[in-house]
């Protein structure tokens, strides 16, 4: 028996409040996430959304948000970049088009999504850097497309500084972002 693939429509259609996200015609429930995911996700967002208006970059957005890569693939993730040439991809109900930097702030429910299909659809749609934030271990992994896939550009603990090469300039004190 075939399993039935979830459509962007489908999703569209639907009559609850739950969250849900598309992955690979796959329709996932994404449960409310815990405080220490809210928090550090608050905290990362504000870092990021000064540093990028200091530097009129372009715009950072929060979920829930839609970001619709394809008629079956339809993440939410934690926090986005775009950049200011492809904020045109920014629309009234959702984001058409793949964000520049996309973060994931693992979820015991989540995090095997978020390391696998997940992380394999934003590479294939063209995602230029992808973090995933452990808030257990308190580390954040930052990928960069290689060859045939991801490429580690760095693991940052909460002894480092985190950079990214996307946003040059850019530096997250990992002692602050994890006191919590």
């Amino acid at each position: 028996m075939q399993e039935t693939l979830y459509t962007y429509d489908d999703y569209l259609k639907l009559d609850d409040d739950n969250r849900y996200e598309i992955i690979g015609g796959k329709l996932i429930m994404v449960p409310s996430p815990k405080s220490k995911h809210q928090i550090i996700s608050l905290e990362l967002a504000s870092t990021l959304l000064d540093y990028v208006r200091k530097n009129k970059l372009g715009r950072v957005i929060t979920a829930p948000m839609d970001v619709v890569l394809s008629h079956t693939e339809k993440p939410q993730p934690d926090i986005l970049f775009i950049s200011k040439d492809r904020l045109n991809i920014i629309t009234e109900n959702n984001i058409q088009g793949t964000p520049d930097l996309l973060i994931e702030i693992l979820s015991p429910s989540t995090a095997i999504y978020d390391r696998t299909e997940k992380s394999k659809i934003y590479y294939k749609y063209g995602v230029k850097e992808y973090w995933i934030v452990d808030p257990d271990i308190k580390c954040i992994e930052i990928f960069v497309p290689g060859e045939m896939n991801w490429n580690l550009f760095g693991a940052f603990n909460i002894n480092d500084i985190l950079v990214s090469p996307l946003l040059s300039g850019l530096e997250i004190n990992m002692k602050e972002l994890f006191d919590i």
